[in-house]
């Protein structure tokens, strides 16, 4: 396995496995892990890393979602320095914390720590998965019934510009309509902060006939059409492995926060932000989306396209797809223009009749079939390293179909610290957890690269804490939790 290597970040020590942390900074070819102190001796669970060095330091985000798409949103955001607070169910929480897959309790968790912490103070604080985890770095969490009507006003409060710290953004994924019957919606909390950047995450969007539908990852994918199009053209429709219309959903949610932030240092005013997964997945259709609305419109309902499954191959370029190799891999090829399918076909040491008979992507695709069995009968002459060697240094795109292993393991993810080993995590049997780093880097080195200073927070680890801050005593807060409140 590769070694892996944490960003060169300011403040944060280097430390070896079981080794008193080492006080100096550390380089960019030293093999570290950043330490995350253990909440018995750090409430906060945070690292040395200061937040101002990074470029969202200034804002202050009450995240209200659950499952991904808004988790997934509001990570990003955490990763780039925002402060975020994640408002969660007493007891239950962000119910991603209960999704283990198979083998994950025996292999990763230990459960008496979790059941005997009692975070939380009432709730079951044993809630923790890899799931929850992938989402929720950078992140504090607090537990607040939001069905109490001082929960409501705790939210009302932590909003309230006069308050020290108060929060400045909100993003949930309740029902459309929802936050309003609970006294939360726009139109209640702009009065609290006028410069408020309130974002809702929906299945469908806040209007239209299917507002009030719950939304699902999946069930958006199958109604924007794009389960239609993925899978190979002799099966029946095929879901992507990991949840596209929630991660998209977060990636345009996010982007949608900063755009409002920055109309708001010209207006003064914020707005409201209406995301929606539905909406998300439709715009992925693009090329393909495009075809259907603009060919066939006028020969009738069996001439439109309706998009097609090819597999892994691409319905406007040929070639482009996987091919199996002697050694039963598979290798990822494209030829993207006229000069690189030359430039392929001489790699592949093709008859120069071929290459001219096929010379151009109109001639390719309509004659995909063919051009696909020449080359499958070619690929499969040779093992996968082969090939590999073969189109090294072409300039041609290529790249085996990797499994989640070899992926995370790939010498590119190690050289761009794609994986991030954290230690000091209590509730891991090992006390490790290895989580997959932020994907864009900023020109400027670690000070405004996305660390990771918060742990993924127990359930409600942070409530007394963020309670005092707002100048709750003791005596308040354990009434709170008496009255169910927190």
């Amino acid at each position: 396995m590769h070694s892996l290597r944490q960003l060169p970040r300011p403040r944060i020590r280097s430390v070896k496995r079981n080794a008193t942390p080492l006080t100096q900074s550390f380089s960019t070819t030293q093999i570290t892990r950043q330490r995350v102190p253990s909440t018995s001796n750090n409430p906060s669970g945070s690292t040395t890393t200061n937040p101002a060095h990074l470029p969202l330091s200034n804002l202050r985000i009450l995240d209200l979602t659950r499952v991904l798409a808004g988790p997934f949103c509001t990570q990003i955001l955490a990763d780039y320095g925002a402060t975020v607070l994640k408002v969660e169910q007493p007891g239950s929480g962000d119910e991603t914390r209960q999704w283990r897959t198979a083998g994950e309790t025996a292999q990763m968790w230990n459960d008496d720590f979790l059941s005997a912490s009692n975070h939380g103070k009432g709730g079951d604080a044993s809630l923790m998965s890899l799931y929850f985890s992938s989402v929720n770095r950078n992140k504090r969490s607090v537990t607040l019934n939001l069905k109490s009507e001082r929960g409501r006003a705790l939210i009302r409060e932590m909003l309230d510009p006069n308050n020290p710290g108060s929060y400045d953004i909100i993003v949930h994924n309740f029902l459309p309509g929802k936050m309003d019957d609970m006294g939360l919606g726009y139109s209640d909390l702009k009065k609290v902060n006028p410069a408020l950047i309130y974002a809702g995450v929906s299945g469908y969007g806040a209007t239209g006939p299917s507002s009030k539908r719950a939304g699902y990852d999946a069930i958006a994918l199958a109604e924007a059409g794009l389960l239609h199009i993925t899978g190979s053209a002799d099966s029946g429709p095929a879901k992507p492995g990991v949840a596209i219309a929630d991660l998209c959903t977060g990636l345009y949610t996010h982007g949608a926060i900063l755009a409002a932030v920055n109309a708001r240092s010209q207006t003064g005013v914020g707005c409201k932000i209406d995301a929606s997964l539905f909406e998300s997945a439709l715009s992925l259709l693009i090329n393909v989306g495009l075809t259907s609305l603009n060919l066939g419109l006028n020969q009738g309902p069996a001439q439109r396209r309706r998009g097609s499954r090819l597999g892994l191959g691409h319905p406007n370029l040929v070639p482009y797809g996987g091919y199996k190799t002697r050694d039963g891999r598979q290798l990822f090829v494209a030829a993207n223009n006229n000069r690189q399918w030359k430039l392929f076909c001489e790699r592949l040491q093709l008859e120069p009749a071929f290459v001219e008979q096929y010379s151009t992507n109109d001639k390719r695709v309509e004659n995909r079939g063919t051009i696909d069995k020449v080359l499958g009968e070619r690929f499969a002459e040779k093992d996968l390293r082969e090939w590999e060697a073969v189109f090294e240094g072409s300039g041609l795109p290529y790249g085996p179909i990797n499994d989640v292993v070899e992926a995370l393991e790939h010498q590119q993810a190690d050289a761009r610290d794609m994986v991030v080993p954290v230690e000091g995590i209590e509730a891991a049997r090992d006390g490790m957890m290895r989580l997959i780093g932020p994907a864009v880097k900023f020109d400027g080195g670690a000070r405004v690269n996305g660390v990771v200073r918060r742990k993924p927070p127990l359930l409600g680890e942070h409530t007394d804490e963020v309670l005092h801050e707002m100048g709750y005593e003791d005596a308040e807060v354990k009434a709170m939790r008496q009255e169910g409140v927190v």
